[in-house]
């Protein structure tokens, strides 16, 4: 695949119906998700895991970009093909997660995402070995006197040099400001913490001269904390969503790929469907999801080579089910 320049890479990531498979999990992580299967994380696990991912039938039509950690995209197959080429052949692009991680501000609860040093360097290596777009996620949490000012601020100036510095290299950033669901705060507060988040953000990557035309954003969705007695219905996480983004996000960005951020597989699939089944939006609302399109199939899979065309099937069902709620034609009864 040949791209003239960022935005012709960005329209292709967010085609109609597809969204990207967030295979990005740290060492640890993912060794915490092999933990819970009874499978030992070892360089070849965690590869043959992948593997049946990007091996599998439904990453034809249903996803467009695989967000990658580090070693997954130096890495060959059991068959001794690059990962990276296996994606590829599916008509998928890869990417690769670029920040280091999140330390904490001031000794406080809030944190601010690091990985700027050193990033035009290792930008140029990834280009090199083949990655066409990155991503960096900040973390926003909510409590007392949370999200302040400062947090705020100073992430999301970290993800406009971010974004400033991977467009040079001549790949799409993917800016992922996550305001956490952990906690028992209402909607409302979940919509004020975003719409300050993206108002920021917004601002910061205009002052820096970011080619927004060649940006992905990749947020939350506007929902109540998991803890919280009041949840919202899958309409109503439609409307509040799409209110924060209308008046917080410029029409000229070309895509919205929402992160599942701790929703089940059904809630994450309803609430996107619920969103494009509201319509009036300027730009492509899709999907990049980590656990909710993994989670079946991993536990399918269970770290046994005999389980993997089931793994495979289990994978296979929520992307598709996925591309459906990213054309707002998803229902539940599609589910089986």
């Amino acid at each position: 695949m040949t791209f003239t320049n960022i935005e012709d890479i960005a329209n292709y990531l967010v085609a109609d119906g597809k969204g990207f498979l967030a295979a990005d999990e740290s060492t640890p992580t993912i060794g915490k998700r092999f933990d819970a299967i009874n499978t030992e994380s070892t360089e070849t696990s965690r590869r043959d895991y992948r593997e049946l991912l990007f091996r599998a039938s439904g990453m034809d039509e249903n996803i467009s970009g695989v967000i990658l950690f580090d070693e997954t995209l130096r890495q060959a197959s059991a068959d001794n093909t690059l990962l990276k080429d296996v994606i590829l052949k599916t008509g998928a692009l890869p990417g690769i997660k670029v920040d280091k991680g999140v330390a904490s501000i001031n000794d406080s609860e809030e944190v601010l995402t690091g990985g700027l040093d050193g990033l035009e360097e290792r930008c140029t290596e990834y280009e090199s070995l083949g990655a066409k777009f990155t991503k960096w996620r900040a973390v926003i949490k909510i409590g007392e006197n949370m999200p302040s000012d400062n947090c705020i601020e100073a992430n999301m100036q970290a993800l406009a040099d971010y974004a400033k510095i991977v467009q040079q290299s001549n790949m799409v950033p993917i800016v992922e400001p996550e305001v956490l669901m952990d906690g028992e705060h209402s909607a409302d507060a979940c919509f004020d913490a975003t719409s300050r988040c993206l108002n920021s953000l917004f601002a910061n990557l205009e002052s820096k001269g970011v080619n927004i035309k060649g940006v992905i954003l990749k947020p939350n969705m506007v929902l109540a904390g998991q803890g919280s007695s009041s949840q919202l219905t899958h309409e109503d996480v439609a409307e509040l969503t799409m209110k924060c983004l209308l008046e917080n996000v410029p029409e000229d960005l070309p895509g919205i790929a929402f992160l599942s951020g701790g929703q089940s597989d059904i809630d994450a699939t309803a609430n996107l469907d619920a969103l494009n089944k509201l319509g009036g939006n300027p730009w492509k609302l899709t999907f990049s999801y980590g656990r909710a399109l993994q989670q079946a199939a991993l536990k399918s899979w269970l770290g046994q080579s005999e389980n993997v065309v089931n793994a495979q099937e289990a994978f296979s069902h929520r992307a598709k089910m996925n591309r459906l709620a990213a054309l707002g034609k998803w229902a539940e009864d599609l589910e089986g």
